[in-house]
């Protein structure tokens, strides 16, 4: 099957007052920048990145620009030995000025793997999830470009971590069953009420779950009224975190960290700048033992590999429409496998793609089964939507990766 036709879109979707803020983005208007790969065989693939509207005009110019050399591809050739494919985008003699891995173009780098990845599994009638479990380690480490990182994981050290988990992989497989444990960030947005917050955490908690984050990163008497207003009307056992998306400096950050561990987070989400490594590994150390969580505005393998080796991260929070798309988020969940951190991705769209990529990074990389974190705003625009039931999502079906939007 070729590729016959690359093409862009630009979606946007307006939410419901309040829904999707935080400290720095408070007016979000949810956008998707699609790639459409089509195969000379009828089947499409669907890529999605997110962003926050305006702008994402250009993130789909780029895609019409960086998507040029795939035309005429076959899909199996191409998917087996896309971690070389996806190196010759990424460094574009020309476009990799405007990262270079950042940015625009790496968006656009992410919707277009990501659209290859959903046509290869239409493609094989299979879902993602499913297809990816299907692959010896050493199919999976063709996947994947692991430039700048041979210091630490090259594609041996990779192609042994995959290796050495095959023989456990059955005692882990009652994910596909179970269903993946879910944690809800919809019941608290930064410009919700606490009334708000607490309808929605009761509505949550019939729902089946029994973890919550909430935004903070305004007034620090402001957010610690709001974070005990949380603990109070979750519960003791329940399992809650507070995210600041970047908000503060160093000096916020370090005193904001200390007044809300009492309330006993499970993590503190972006508490300053995601580029300043050093300071989060200062953090990180004078709050201890508070865990620090990042990776949604992490750009790229390297600032990961970074971040792991400052020791300063416990929960890593990749994204797959952030990252280089499906490929590089593998290539950070190795990573983090490598140095023992748990992935709990952040779902910029809404678990549609990662529920598929968490199911992998348990079953075949032996990460724990943590949560997913679950955000059903734009629900209604998939064809097949993420269903969660009982707090977990249910392991999808459908052919491809569940980014086919209506």
């Amino acid at each position: 099957m070729y590729i016959e036709t690359i093409s862009s879109e630009d979606c946007r979707f307006k939410l419901e007052a309040g829904a999707g803020s935080d400290a720095v983005h408070s007016d979000p208007e949810y956008s998707f920048a699609v790639t459409k790969l089509t195969l000379d065989a009828g089947v499409t693939g669907t890529g999605l990145v997110l962003t926050m509207g305006r702008g994402n005009e250009l993130v789909c110019n780029a895609i019409n620009l960086l998507s040029l050399p795939l035309a005429g591809r076959d899909i199996e050739n191409l998917m087996s030995d896309f971690g070389r494919t996806f190196r010759v985008l990424a460094d574009d003699a020309q476009l990799r000025w405007l990262g270079p891995h950042k940015g625009v173009v790496h968006l656009a780098l992410a919707s277009i793997t990501n659209a290859c990845f959903d046509a290869w599994a239409k493609a094989r009638r299979v879902p993602l999830w499913k297809l990816l479990l299907s692959l010896s380690p050493a199919e999976i480490v063709s996947l994947l470009d692991l430039s700048y990182l041979e210091d630490v994981l090259d594609t041996t050290s990779a192609t042994e971590l995959l290796t050495a988990q095959i023989s456990s992989r059955r005692t882990r497989e009652d994910v596909l069953t179970a269903g993946y444990p879910g944690y809800d960030t919809s019941v608290g947005w930064y410009q919700y009420s606490s009334a708000q917050i607490e309808e929605r955490v009761r509505r949550s908690v019939d729902a089946g779950f029994g973890a919550f984050k909430l935004k903070v990163g305004g007034s620090l008497d402001h957010d610690l009224s709001r974070a005990r207003g949380l603990r109070q009307v979750a519960g003791d056992k329940a399992t809650i975190m507070f995210d600041a998306n970047q908000q503060w400096n160093y000096p916020q950050a370090l005193a904001a960290c200390k007044e809300l561990a009492a309330l006993a987070p499970l993590w503190i989400e972006e508490p300053t700048h995601p580029d300043d490594v050093f300071a989060h590994k200062s953090l990180a150390n004078a709050v201890a033992p508070v865990a620090l969580a990042l990776g949604e505005h992490v750009p790229n393998r390297v600032i990961f590999k970074n971040f792991l080796q400052a020791e300063c991260v416990k929960f890593l929070q990749p994204d797959c429409t952030r990252l280089g798309g499906v490929s590089e988020f593998l290539t950070v969940s190795l990573l983090a496998r490598k140095f023992d951190v748990p992935v709990v991705p952040h779902v910029g769209d809404m678990g549609q793609i990662h529920q598929h990529l968490v199911l992998f990074n348990h079953v075949a990389m032996g990460h724990p089964r943590t949560f997913l974190e679950y955000i059903p705003h734009l629900s209604t625009h998939f064809v097949n939507p993420a269903v969660v039931k009982d707090g977990r999502y249910q392991t999808p079906q459908e052919p491809g990766s569940s980014s086919d939007l209506i």
